[in-house]
């Protein structure tokens, strides 16, 4: 078996990995893998922008605060403080790299910053209404002409490797992993002293999302299997503006449009959201998806709709040109027409719980970006913090991990990959068959609104799906979508235990057994053999 050895092993190719590789790549050699192309990736699809304080009129207390609101009382002060204050400095790298965010429309110096929910100031740095694809862009091309990085493209990691796996004694760490190559159909190892989880969210785990096809959990069930700590997996944010058309695959109307005056109006264009917050539409993001699900339950219609028609075609055109486009291709005119939208599995607020600096409960193993539970976003995320996040969380841990030995024991050596009995699969079918059926069964019982019935349903099922899972991962060689499957599988049943241990209603977790929220605020900590 191919054994890769390098001093970073980066697994993900979003903003948090991309980063993470250029920050890491003049302390040594640096092997990056993504599953798919290097482009493909929740930051290719993010459209509002980067929170970060770059007015006088503005303050890193306001953003703070603005978190902490968010976050509904279980955010780390210490980490927001940290994070919000780092923004204009890794802001300065990205433009140093060559990314480049939209100025003042009058000319004058400054940047165009947007405004969107929960937020008291204008202060969202955006590349037109693509932003996430302009950064994506920009450090896909400096990564691949730095020599000391190397990239995998079509590789997705199978399981960690840990010291516990080798059946060594003293203290667990992580020594690298396996890979498949999904183009080559090999599987090799990575050997690395520091292994770097950066791999996304798990949009994917429910049966609507806005997040791309590769969100499957895969770096959150990595850490689980190899023994990290995993935090908070019950707060899924649901985006409250997805695109509704039978013809548009996850396409998100960015909050930035409420953010420049559009309304949450009913089937009938009647305004709604005055009824359950003050700040109408510019409320959270959990507020708003509770309001619009509880809209559509009333009324029964199918969608709800945003209604920016009094802003004008030119001045929409200007701000919002690809959202503009995309809807006009759907034969929806944002000038003209109420823009029909449903809430959608959008970000994970949970994950390997991890520090700002990405240092995880498994020594040898960080996680950075959406992966990463830090503390950051509480039981709510406010909107644009997450590539904040990415960034900053990037920079930190490779400072810490730049300073840490690159090497490992010669006696820590992985061995080969055992195939067993695994043979080619002809059962193609139950792969496709409990995709559907885990992403159907998280959407109906542990979706925005949650009751014990629900989750105690959801587990049940999960649980089997999971059995079932285990035994055709044992019994056939390995393919990418019975990788996916069987982590996405994992993730969800993490989402339910999680769900089920929280015994109040908070952020982003809604459950009518329990509407009230308690005075002291936990996070929900889990590990494997802890539960399941």
């Amino acid at each position: 078996m191919r054994v890769e050895s390098c001093d970073f092993f980066i697994v993900g190719s979003g903003i948090a990995g991309l980063m993470s590789a250029l920050y890491l790549a003049p302390y040594g050699q640096v092997l990056l893998v993504t599953k798919k192309k290097l482009d493909d990736c929740n930051t290719n699809h993010a459209q509002g922008g980067i929170a970060c304080v770059m007015e006088l009129e503005d303050s890193f207390d306001q953003h703070i605060a603005d978190t902490l609101i968010a976050g509904a009382g279980l955010c780390d002060e210490e980490v927001v403080r940290t994070i919000v204050s780092s923004g204009p400095a890794r802001i300065a790298d990205l433009e140093k790299l060559g990314v480049s965010f939209n100025g003042r429309p009058d000319g004058q110096p400054g940047y165009d910053l947007g405004r969107e929910g929960g937020h008291s100031r204008r202060r969202i740095l955006h590349a037109g209404d693509i932003t996430g694809q302009r950064v994506e862009a920009v450090l896909v091309e400096r990564v691949r002409k730095n020599r000391n990085i190397k990239v995998c493209e079509f590789s997705m990691v199978i399981d960690l490797i840990t010291s516990k796996f080798l059946k060594r004694e003293g203290e667990n760490r992580c020594l690298g992993a396996y890979v498949f190559d999904e183009r080559k159909g090999e599987i090799y190892a990575v050997r690395s002293p520091n292994t770097i989880l950066a791999t996304g969210g798990c949009g994917k785990v429910y049966l609507y999302t806005c997040n791309p096809d590769i969100a499957t959990g895969d770096g959150i069930a990595l850490a689980w299997r190899a023994g990290a700590q995993i935090a908070n997996m019950e707060f899924i944010q649901f985006h409250p503006t997805c695109l509704y058309h039978p013809q548009a695959k996850r396409f998100l109307i960015s909050e930035a449009v409420r953010g420049e005056g559009a309304e949450l109006v009913d089937i009938d264009g009647k305004p709604f959201m005055k009824k359950y917050d003050p700040r109408g539409a510019l409320a959270p993001r959990d507020i708003v998806a509770r309001a619009i699900d509880s809209e559509m339950k009333r009324t029964g219609a199918p969608y709800c709709a945003l209604d920016i028609r009094h802003k004008g075609k030119a001045f929409l055109k200007e701000r919002f040109p690809n959202i503009y486009n995309t809807c006009l291709s759907f034969g929806i005119d944002m000038a003209k027409d109420l823009i029909p939208i449903v809430p959608a599995a959008h970000y994970c607020c949970g994950g390997v719980r991890a520090g700002v600096d990405g240092k995880t409960s498994l020594p040898g193993l960080s996680a950075v970006g959406e992966t990463a539970c830090t503390g950051l976003h509480g039981a709510n995320r406010l909107a644009s913090n997450s590539l904040l996040e990415a960034v900053v969380c990037a920079y930190e841990n490779a400072r810490r991990v730049a300073e840490l030995p690159r090497t490992l024991p010669d006696h820590l050596r992985i061995p080969d990959w055992q195939y067993g009995t695994a043979v080619a699969s002809d059962e193609a079918v139950m792969v496709a068959h409990n995709w559907m059926e885990a992403r159907t069964c998280m959407w109906d019982y542990v979706g925005i609104v949650r009751t014990n019935k629900r989750l105690e349903r959801a587990r049940h099922r999960i649980k089997n799906l999971r059995k079932e899972i285990r035994e055709y991962y044992f019994d056939y060689l390995v393919t990418p979508d019975t990788l996916e499957l069987r982590n996405l599988a994992l993730v969800g049943e993490l989402i339910i235990t999680c769900a089920m241990r929280r015994k109040e209603s908070r952020g982003l977790h809604y459950t009518l057994d329990y509407p009230e929220t308690r005075r002291t605020a936990r996070d929900t900590v889990i590990v494997r053999g802890s539960h399941f």
